[in-house]
């Protein structure tokens, strides 16, 4: 079977999809599988082999350019391969200053309308690539790509699988009336998706009524990591223990969504207890242009706490399990329903327990594997309460990170995930 998985790369930055969506591919070809990872709009980023084909498909400045200017839409195929080049769109992808969803909201609309939008011309050109490459099923890395479903599943005859992943954050951030057309057009194409895959139960059920599909055409299969370069459980230092001052850690993406603010409020509850032995906050993940500002107001409220907060920057592998592994518990406070849950995953690689909210994939990932506590939603106080509980109690917290890499073994490795992605694969068939 010749798989073809189509995955959304994310210009310069680390992203999970890109990230998780290149390890299963990876995963899938240990497994024997004849899988092929094909980046669309830019190349991947990734802090593994990358494995991903030398062909671009939806390639992010042809698809600018041809939404902006019909010129764009009629130039000849070499103009069109030379945007293409993986170099130039890397470097435009790191000098691009913004992606946000308020600014994209005519783009994301004409490439969810598919082949009547305005890059057909780049629909053509990808479909004419799988008739050479010849897949038995295509998957996409994100439902965002489903308005190319419907001309595959005609043209090629395969079954079109899209992951979930979140996709309702950005479409409604969108402004309106794009907003509610880009939901439409999502809505139209999931019905000509052969299955759909959610890393967790919450995701299946919450898309099925945004998306208005069957449940049951949603698969669950839980997210897989990498286990390579994190340390053997037998050498990983007990959570609590690892150091002074005890370290509470945030690794994700800087953004208000993942709630770094919450993480920073609750260091300043910490700090203001004379008797508590002290507490740090360190920080690592990408930050784009647009959110500058955000943390530059974080660090200006902890301004009193300079030598209690440290940004770490964006870290590859080395430096994101170095990291992971200093945090004597990792509190990851998104203020939005959280779909995947990755850096968590990768927390309990590295043995360390989380603090999460009680929303979103967070209790069904607690309940399944331990590994953490819960917290209600958007709550620096009672953030500070559960990191002041693990101050106090050093065995419980190490044996949270116990259980959550224990159970990590046990559900979530990528070969596992691998090899469930396969078998529905094959049931499509």
């Amino acid at each position: 079977m010749r798989i073809v998985y189509l995955a959304a790369g994310a210009g310069g930055m680390y992203c999970g999809m890109c990230l998780s969506s290149n390890a299963l591919v990876a995963a899938m070809r240990r497994l024997g599988a004849d899988a092929m990872l094909l980046p669309a709009y830019t190349p991947l980023r990734t802090d593994e082999d990358d494995v991903s084909l030398p062909q671009m498909a939806f390639g992010g400045l042809n698809v600018f350019l041809q939404e902006k200017s019909a010129l764009f839409r009629h130039t000849p195929r070499l103009l069109d391969w030379l945007l293409d080049r993986p170099g130039l769109l890397r470097l435009v992808g790191r000098l691009s200053t913004s992606t946000r969803p308020q600014d994209l909201g005519p783009l994301t609309v004409s490439m969810l309308r598919g082949e009547q939008g305005r890059q057909r011309k780049e629909l053509v050109k990808l479909v004419e690539l799988l008739e050479e490459l010849r897949p038995d099923v295509i998957h996409l890395s994100t439902v965002l790509l489903a308005g190319a479903a419907g001309e595959l599943v005609r043209r090629l005859g395969v079954p079109v699988v899209a992951t979930l992943a979140g996709e309702e954050l950005f479409v409604d951030r969108l402004p309106s009336p794009h907003r509610e057309a880009a939901r439409a057009e999502l809505r139209r194409h999931a019905a000509e998706l052969t299955a759909m895959v959610a890393m967790n139960r919450f995701t299946a059920d919450f898309m099925a009524d945004y998306l208005n599909v069957a449940r049951e055409r949603i698969e669950v299969i839980p997210a897989g990591i990498q286990f390579e370069g994190f340390p053997h459980d037998a050498t990983i230092p007990a959570a609590g223990s690892r150091g002074t001052p005890f370290t509470l850690g945030y690794f994700a993406r800087i953004a208000p969504e993942k709630g770094l603010h919450v993480a920073a409020e609750a260091l300043k509850h910490l700090a203001a207890e004379a008797t508590l032995p002290p507490v740090r906050l360190r920080a690592g993940g990408y930050l784009g242009r647009a959110e500058g500002p955000y943390l530059e107001a974080i660090t200006g409220e902890l301004a009193g706490l300079t030598d209690r907060f440290e940004y770490a920057g964006e870290v590859d592998r080395p430096g994101k399990i170095a990291l992971l592994a200093s945090f004597d518990v990792m509190a990851l406070p998104t203020t939005h329903p959280e779909s995947k849950g990755l850096p968590v995953l990768e927390a309990w690689a590295a043995g360390t327990p989380v603090i999460v909210p009680a929303t979103g994939t967070f209790p069904e990932m607690i309940d399944s594997c331990g590994g953490g506590l819960l917290v209600p939603p958007d709550d620096p106080v009672a953030l500070a309460a559960a990191v002041r509980r693990l101050v106090a109690d050093r065995r419980l917290a190490a044996e949270l990170g116990r259980q959550g890499r224990a159970a990590l073994e046990r559900h979530h490795g990528v070969e596992l995930a691998a090899e469930r992605t396969v078998a529905l694969y094959e049931r499509l068939r």
